[in-house]
């Protein structure tokens, strides 16, 4: 049996065609579909990249993993994917990167393993590793005659030779380097020849692409594909300051997302965009994803062409979504939807049998997937994975109890510049929220500031905060409680299970429903 367990950084759950976006194109994904469960309401339960990734790759709750800022150390005593799908007799191997911070403990500070949060999870075989700096990457770009004046993101300046129109924004302009020879074909021709080096030979491909992760500008091939105005309009925007009103943070944020981080020579803060700037960077936005799933398309028809296809176990999904303008803001923060709504595709192996063309309504989360791929290759889920395997509901069943709620935690402290801390007052152990989601409500509790809570069958945009409303008050206490009582159920369990006795070490449950 085969593993493709593919990342789409920045991905949000509603830029997938079959999962019903009718404006964004994504055949090869969509074909997969059909042979796939797609898993409508999956939540990560961490963001950004480092956390987010901590939480995919572990099992864990970011609660229990505590890698809660990108740069924060992963404890090394904990298992993850690649050890485990190690023990299935599998290699591992990564294209990308998984952002992991190392941890200090037992080295030396002076070990340069410290220069970088973006350290790469113990486990894994080193296929090709794409960090920040995109070394490897701008090599390969030179040995093809392109000019590469520095490392990291300069390569992403637009090309100087286009024109843009009166009012156009800078995102429209093309990139330098053409789809063929972009980081995502590059990473998708390093995956497909580990993948086909020897045909018959089992692998593990863990494939992490940066894309459609800014900076935001797409190649000549795609940089047209969308036109502005074919975009859905973003949501709560126009008065910008009634977000920032909502609530503290949102005004911290709107005031410190910078241009700069989203696309070359940006300047000024993203909170002062134009609903025209904000739906072009979306149409440059989907047509970073549309060239993803040209490679991702590429990978499947190889594999078909190999006999390698039914055997192989794919899970597609993303480490966290993107908030594209919505309520003003962009990236991924906070407690809002569309940084933590992100898309899970599963196929299963032929011989495993499964259902096909399935949308899951069930609500799902990023601590499940590595139960679920060890399910599927015959492992033991280790104790300390808090989620639970899908391979139930990959098989056409329903299980008889299951997740009603999602969850996630946002971290926003600032080690190294406290530059929250000072705005609030606070300690760094108090800048965190923890959102508690289900079909009629959101219920958003930070450590140490007001509370939100949004009613989300009358207010699915999340534009009206009912935490101080008297008539809400009865609801505010009940998810607050559902709250205190999921995060006592879910705490790190790892031992608390097990039992000396007069009878020896006895084992009980750790399902959470048992």
């Amino acid at each position: 049996m085969n593993v493709l367990f593919i990342t789409v950084d920045q991905w949000r759950a509603d830029f997938l065609g079959a999962a019903g976006n009718d404006h964004i194109r994504t055949p090869n994904l969509d074909r997969l579909a059909e042979d796939a469960v797609i898993f409508n309401k999956h939540y990560t339960c961490s963001a950004p990249c480092g956390p987010s990734r901590a939480t995919l790759h572990t099992g864990m709750y970011p609660s229990n993993h505590r890698s809660v800022r990108n740069g924060t150390p992963l404890n090394e005593s904990l298992t993850n994917i690649a050890w485990e799908a190690r023990k299935a007799g599998l290699d591992p191997t990564l294209f990308g990167y998984t952002d992991t911070s190392a941890d200090p403990r037992g080295r030396d500070p002076k070990d340069p393993v410290f220069n970088s949060y973006e350290g790469v999870l113990p486990g894994f075989t080193r296929g090709m590793v794409l960090p920040e700096h995109c070394g490897p990457w701008l090599a390969y770009l030179k040995e093809h005659g392109y000019e590469v004046r520095k490392e990291g993101y300069d390569i992403y300046h637009p090309d100087p030779s286009f024109e843009l129109a009166e009012g156009e924004h800078i995102t429209r302009a093309p990139a330098v380097f053409k789809s063929e020879h972009s980081e995502t074909a590059w990473m998708t021709k390093k995956a497909l020849d580990h993948m086909t080096l020897i045909p018959g030979q089992d692998f593990f491909c863990h494939l992490a692409y940066l894309r459609p992760h800014p900076p935001f500008i797409a190649t000549p091939e795609y940089h047209q594909m969308y036109m502005p105005d074919d975009m859905k309009k973003p949501v709560h925007f126009g008065d910008v300051d009634a977000v920032a009103d909502g609530h503290p943070l949102m005004r911290y944020a709107l005031d410190h997302i910078k241009e700069s981080t989203f696309y070359m020579s940006g300047e000024g803060v993203m909170k002062d965009l134009s609903e025209t700037d904000v739906l072009q960077i979306r149409a440059t936005y989907s047509a970073l994803v549309s060239e993803v799933d040209h490679y991702v398309g590429s990978i499947i028809e190889k594999l078909k062409s190999t006999g390698q296809y039914e055997e192989t176990l794919i899970v597609i999904t993303s480490d966290h979504g993107e908030q594209l303008g919505d309520h003003h803001l962009f990236g991924k923060l906070g407690f809002y939807d569309q940084s933590f709504h992100i898309p899970l595709m599963i196929k299963l192996p032929q011989s495993k049998g499964g259902v096909r063309g399935e949308i899951i309504d069930a609500f799902t989360e990023s601590v499940d997937v590595m139960p679920t791929i060890l399910d599927v290759l015959g492992q033991a889920v280790p104790r300390q994975c808090d989620g639970h395997s899908l391979l139930p509901w990959l098989m056409g069943e329903t299980p008889e109890k299951w997740r009603d709620a999602v969850t996630w935690l946002f971290d926003y402290r600032d080690i190294e510049n406290s530059g929250p801390e000072k705005r609030f007052d606070l300690s760094h152990n108090e800048c965190s929220l923890l959102v508690y989601r289900d079909d009629s409500f959101k219920y958003v509790h930070f450590a140490a500031m007001p509370p939100l809570l949004f009613d989300l069958r009358n207010d699915p945009d999340e534009t009206t905060n009912l935490a101080e409303e008297p008539d809400y008050q009865a609801v505010v206490l009940d998810y607050a409680q559902k709250m205190l009582s999921w995060r006592m159920v879910n705490e790190y369990r790892e031992l608390d299970n097990y039992l000396l006795s007069s009878k020896g070490l006895l084992s009980g449950s750790i399902e959470q429903w048992d």
